[in-house]
């Protein structure tokens, strides 16, 4: 038997090993690639759209919004109309403070507690049509405790941080386009 032969065999074995190796694997769940009603719903409350087709307007003004927001730029590609800002803030809890004490009182444990949160904002503008663009924004943050642990990573989806940002932005855009 040539080893040219031998070859070729053992890629055919090993592609039928592969055929039914793959068959054992589990099936992905319709639901699981199914948009669901409230990602739809949020996917709303974070984008609007705006009678501009220059986004780098957009960009600016939305960039003077975060910042006054308290954001700080993180990075920035004009070309793919991508901005990411952040903001560092005190998490701590009085409640969390206080179960703490009572736990090291009682328990003689030490209980972490959060102290520091990141909020994080990812924000993509894109033409739609030559008179129109939309902006999508999303918050996120991470929540450290005082054992430096991450004790939560979540989206932020309070209706009144979006309206908030989207509000200022309009009244930006609108006092650009006016010169005011």
């Amino acid at each position: 038997m040539s080893s040219k032969s031998g070859r070729c065999r053992g890629f055919l074995l090993g592609l039928l090993f592969a055929a039914v190796a793959s068959g054992c694997l589990p099936a992905i769940p319709p639901e699981a690639l199914t948009l669901q009603p409230e990602a739809a719903n949020l996917r709303v409350q974070q984008t609007r759209r705006f009678d501009t087709n220059n986004e780098g307007e957009l960009l600016q003004a939305s960039l003077g919004v975060l910042q006054d927001m308290g954001f700080e730029l993180d990075e920035s590609e004009a070309r793919l109309g991508v901005l990411v800002a952040s903001k560092t803030r005190d998490a701590t809890d009085a409640t969390q403070v206080a179960s703490k004490i009572l736990v090291a009182a009682f328990a003689s444990q030490n209980m972490p507690i959060d102290v520091t949160q990141r909020i994080r904002v990812s924000l993509i503008t894109r033409i739609i049509s030559p008179k129109e663009s939309t902006v999508r924004i999303t918050f996120q943050r991470i929540v450290w405790n005082d054992m430096g642990q991450v004790s939560r990573s979540e989206s932020l989806d309070d209706p009144e941080l979006y309206q908030e940002f989207f509000f200022k932005l309009s009244k930006s855009l609108f006092l650009e386009a006016h010169g005011i």
